[in-house]
């Protein structure tokens, strides 16, 4: 059975109505993957602003300062109902490792270890992600050209290897505070991810 939108419904936030979208290859999964699509929607009036968010359970949900995640999807969302945009949430929570072993790399990092090697001296990937479903869900909304909402380069390489046309990539910059500028340095300097100097 193929990935596809199993239920929709319209929800208000703080930024405006999205219809929001479960997608899965089963019906009753409990734990689809989500298209947030912002009331203004209109695929066929130009390129699309995107935001691909993984699942942060820690971040979105209970405000972790640990990670920047929280902040960046409300950023995200805000956007999205302002230009009209899409947010594709995966759950692939931790960077795909889960929430367990994701809470086990915190404990690792809490010793002295960073995000990166945290994960690796448990033997898991430092990032385990994977986008084809994202893209899936966006071809399957009739997007075709996008403005990509990230820092993140492997995201911008599997659009870059879709059927989907990247007109340009919309930087996400979260002030760093002081709980999590070492996440933020590790993610910059190691993973590559595109964020300002200075402000890691």
């Amino acid at each position: 059975m193929d990935l596809k939108k199993q239920s929709e419904a319209t929800i208000p936030t703080p930024w405006g109505e999205f219809l929001l979208q479960a997608y899965s290859t089963e019906v009753e999964d409990s734990m689809p993957h989500l298209a947030m699509v912002a009331q203004s929607f209109d695929p066929s009036k130009g390129p699309v602003l995107v935001r691909i968010h993984s699942e942060c359970l820690t971040g979105d949900l209970f405000g972790s300062k640990r990670c920047d995640c929280g902040e960046q999807l409300d950023k995200s969302l805000e956007l999205a109902a302002e230009n009209g945009g899409v947010i594709i949430y995966l759950r692939q929570e931790g960077r795909g490792i889960g929430l367990i072993n994701k809470l086990k790399a915190y404990q690792l990092q809490d010793k002295g270890l960073n995000t990166a090697d945290a994960n690796l001296h448990l033997g898991l990937e430092v990032d385990d992600r994977g986008y084809d479903i994202a893209i899936e869900m966006l071809l399957s909304l009739g997007i075709k050209t996008i403005q990509l909402l990230t820092n993140n380069p492997e995201k911008i390489a599997a659009i870059e290897k879709s059927e989907l046309k990247l007109l340009d990539r919309v930087p996400l910059i979260i002030k760093p505070q002081k709980e999590n500028i070492d996440y933020l340095k590790t993610k910059k300097d190691l993973m590559g991810h595109l964020l300002p100097t200075g402000k890691k």
